[in-house]
């Protein structure tokens, strides 16, 4: 029996997905991540994930790019044929089960990431938190700081998210709070965790969390109508997609929604399936092979 496997390697962790020539998968397993971690924690991830088994086609995305893995990768996994593809195709082929489409991909960072029937592909967004990453959780955290700031200055309306912050972390004020994020003991992911409770003011009635979860909303919907207006015609019909835990955010996901179906033809549907799944359907497409994956794990956006 031939074996293909899809691999989505990050910095939380790895998710292998093994399938055989029908398309069924037969394994799911998960081990440490690939991301930022020593050669030796890279290769046992990899191991602990793929097994031991020889593979036909084989299909890798890495948060943080493939090009100092794939020399790894080839001595941690043996193939007959070897993908490298980045993380944002293959969560674009899992939420789509590999239909031309769109995905918004909101969770620390952001970015959008189309693929057309053609296999044109285009993006927007992704340039990291410093100059970019709009609507990502990072993102969301730094709008309620500064929100806090302006209201501690006082040249902004008040905010449930100035105490809501402070509690959350022990800072004595917003000020303290913006030099504790600036130290190694706040990590983005870290400060990005504290969006959630960004969501939680705005669901008790805050105004200004609310419009900063709306503003996080039109962000990523602008950065999918970019994607769309590179990759197809107005009125051609377009599956849109989401994931990442920004989206988790009712107000967000409903705004989100809201604005890419202004565009009759956007169709937005919940993810399908994960990205190691979208791994595993890009190892099959590789091989020539166009199956329909059956027996995968549902993606929860």
């Amino acid at each position: 029996m031939k074996l293909f496997v899809g691999i989505d390697g990050g910095q939380s962790g790895t998710t292998a997905l093994v399938g055989d020539e029908t398309g069924c998968v037969i394994r799911v397993a998960r081990s440490g991540p690939t991301n930022r971690v020593s050669r030796a924690e890279f290769l046992q991830a990899l191991r602990e994930a793929a097994g031991d088994a020889e593979y036909e086609s084989a299909c890798f995305g890495f948060s943080g790019g493939a090009e100092d893995k794939e020399s790894m990768t080839r001595e941690a996994v043996r193939a007959s044929k070897y993908v490298f593809a980045h993380d944002a195709l293959i969560a674009l082929v899992g939420a789509t089960a590999g239909e031309p489409g769109i995905v918004a991909i909101a969770g620390t960072g952001s970015i959008a990431f189309g693929r057309n029937a053609a296999g044109r592909t285009a993006r927007a967004g992704g340039w990291g938190f410093a100059f970019g990453d709009e609507g990502g959780a990072f993102d969301i955290v730094r709008q309620a700081l500064r929100a806090s700031l302006r209201q501690e200055e006082g040249w902004g309306p008040p905010t449930a998210l100035r105490e809501a912050l402070l509690e959350a972390t022990g800072a004595r004020d917003a000020n303290d709070l913006l030099h504790r994020f600036y130290t190694d003991e706040y990590p983005r992911p870290r400060i990005a965790s504290l969006a959630k409770i960004v969501d939680e003011a705005a669901l008790s009635g805050d105004a200004i969390a609310r419009d900063v979860l709306h503003g996080a909303a039109q962000s990523l919907a602008t950065f999918a109508s970019a994607v769309r207006s590179q990759l197809f015609r107005p009125g051609e019909i377009a599956c849109v997609s989401f994931i990442g835990g920004v989206f988790r955010s009712a107000l967000v996901l409903d705004r989100f929604r809201a604005l890419m179906e202004l565009e009759e033809s956007n169709h937005v549907d919940p993810p399908k399936f994960g990205p190691a799944a979208g791994a595993l359907m890009e190892a099959y497409r590789a091989a020539g092979l166009s199956v329909t994956l059956q027996n995968a794990p549902p993606e929860k956006a």
